[in-house]
This record gives structure tokens, sequence and C-alpha cells, in this order.
């Protein structure tokens, strides 16, 4: 063998083996951000990392307030209700009622959060505003069942049963609006794309994403710093297809808001270092139906209400009286 052959053959080898390194780093990374997104661990290590991939750092004082909110909306008056979803899952719901509801609300919380800590703070202006309010929690956290969140691929389908349960209750007929923050924000716009019940008359979805494949893209790329290349997002769709049966890229809310055929108020604020508000604008274009758009200058992830209180309330108001 000859010394050209040898150099070739050694390079040859040495690029092999640095692939391979690179598919063993790619796939172990991988592994590790797909079950901190899916997987419904909740063991303190995860919820250090959440902090890293959320990007907006929150005050002490913002949780504090956040908090209280959150223990007075716990504190509060309401039926725990269950459902089956139809793969089975056992999901949950706080029921809450108000004296002369003229509308109700379908909420649906955000990932690795829960329905008090995400509405706790908008509560009492649903009450003061005759809102019913179905608080849903979302498959793979808190008390519903499920081993894994599907950011939004198959929550899509739950809130579509919890849009059928609404109907079958007391105020059945009234005007009905799925509304969700962030991963909530999601689903209720992936929902869309359902032949929804006739009571349903809106969504109002604040600060979502387009979909699992692009979020997890871009909280990769900008807030980890990592590489999110071709290796990584395909492996990563097929960890998603293996634990939920649906590949991160399969569905996303343009998809669904396409079909669209109810009214939908989209909000999300300038600052939003986890789901760019780019996003929105997105899902915005993408809805064919009658649609609004809130932009909140300044505001971080799901913090419009906290910066614009009166702004939101006067165009959450005026998207009722509009379509109620």
């Amino acid at each position: 063998m000859n010394k050209t052959m040898k150099k070739a053959l050694i390079g040859s080898g040495l690029v092999v083996g640095t692939l391979a390194a690179a598919g063993v780093w790619s796939y172990a990374i991988t592994k590790k951000l797909v079950e901190i997104a899916l997987d419904r661990n909740e063991d303190k290590s995860v919820e250090e990392s959440k902090k890293h991939i959320a990007g907006n750092p929150e005050t002490s004082a913002f949780i504090k307030v956040r908090e209280n909110a959150a223990e007075k909306l716990e504190g509060s008056s309401y039926d725990i209700v269950e459902i089956t979803a139809q793969d089975g899952i056992k999901l949950v719901g706080h029921w809450r009622f108000c004296k002369n509801p003229k509308r109700i609300i379908i909420a649906m919380h955000g990932w690795r959060s829960s329905w008090a800590r995400d509405f706790g703070l908008i509560a009492d202006f649903f009450y003061n505003n005759d809102c019913h309010v179905l608080y849903a929690e979302q498959r793979g956290q808190n008390n519903s069942g499920g081993e894994y969140m599907g950011f939004g691929l198959t929550e899509r389908h739950d809130c579509l049963e919890w849009a059928n349960w609404v109907s079958t209750q007391e105020y059945g007929n009234l005007p009905v609006y799925l509304c969700g923050v962030s991963m909530g924000a999601s689903t209720v716009l992936m929902t869309s794309g359902f032949e929804l019940p006739p009571h349903v008359h809106g969504i109002i979805a604040d600060c979502g994403y387009t979909s699992p494949h692009a979020i997890w893209k871009h909280v990769v790329e900008n807030n980890l710093r990592l590489y999110y290349d071709d290796m990584m997002s395909s492996i990563a769709d097929e960890m998603c297809r293996a634990k939920i049966q649906v590949g991160s890229k399969d569905y996303s809310c343009p998809d669904a808001l396409a079909e669209c055929k109810v009214p939908v108020l989209f909000i999300h604020g300038t600052d939003d270092d986890f789901v760019p508000v780019e996003m929105t604008y997105e899902n915005y274009k993408a809805c064919a139906s009658q649609k609004r758009l809130l932009i909140v200058p300044g505001a971080g992830h799901g913090m419009s209400y906290v910066i614009d209180r009166k702004l939101y309330e006067q165009t959450v108001k005026q998207f009722w009286a509009d379509f109620d």
C-alpha cells in the first residue's frame, strides 16, 4: 500500500469517526431535549432546564404576585370535573361558575404550568364579566392523566372534547370561547382546524407558537445557543412520533387556521424571548376566518395582560361584544 493510499484511508477514518461522534452527540442532546419537552417528569432538574429554555427572566416581585393570584383562584368555589379523552386518558377540569353567565370560557394552560398559575391574574376579569370558566388541566401535567405532553398535537383533541362536554351542561347553549396561553394558545389554535360545535363563537390565543418543530428549533438555537441541524430535527421528529404517535412536523397552527371558521383574537408581546412575536404574525396571516390582532409593546412571554391590562381587557370585551 503506497503512502497516498494510507493517508487517504486514515483521513477517511477520521472523517467517519468525527461523523459518528457527532451523530452520538446529536442523539444524546436531542433525546434529553425531547424528554424535557414531552415527558411528564416533574423533578427539579426539569424545572431548572425550563428556566433556561423560557428565556424571559421573571422578577421575584412578579412571581409573588402570580403565586398569590394562583392561590386565590385555587381557593375559590368551583367543581372538579373529569372526562375521558379519545385515547382513554383521564382529563381533569375546574368548572367555575358566575351568577348570571353570558358566555363560557374554556381555558387551556401552557407547557409545564397549571390552570391557576396561567389564569390566576385574569380570573377575576372573567368572573366579573359574566363568564362561566372551564379551567382545563392539560394532559401529561398535574392531575390529568397521560405520560406525555403533546405541544398541542394531542391536546387539540382534548380541547374539542371539552367543547363537546360543555354543550351538555347547564347553560351549554351560551357562546363558548376557546382561550389559551403559550402552549395552551397553540392548543386552541390547532383545535380551530376541526369542525367545531356550533356554540363555539371564537378563539383567544395569547402568545402561541406556530408548531412544535418551529418552537423547538427557535428555543434550541436562540435560548440554548445550540445548532438545531437537520439531524437533530429528524431525530426529534421520530422521538416525538414514538411517544405520542404524531410527529413534530405533522401538523401546525397555520395548517389548522387555514381551515378555521370562527373568529380569532391573536395576542402577543413584542419582548417575548420564548415564543417570538413573529410566530403570531405567521399564525394571523394563515387564519382564514375573521381575525383581530393585539400586540403589546414591552410585554414578555405571557405578560401582555400584566403590562397593559386596560387595553387587554378592552380588546377582549369588544371581541365578546362583536361575536357573542
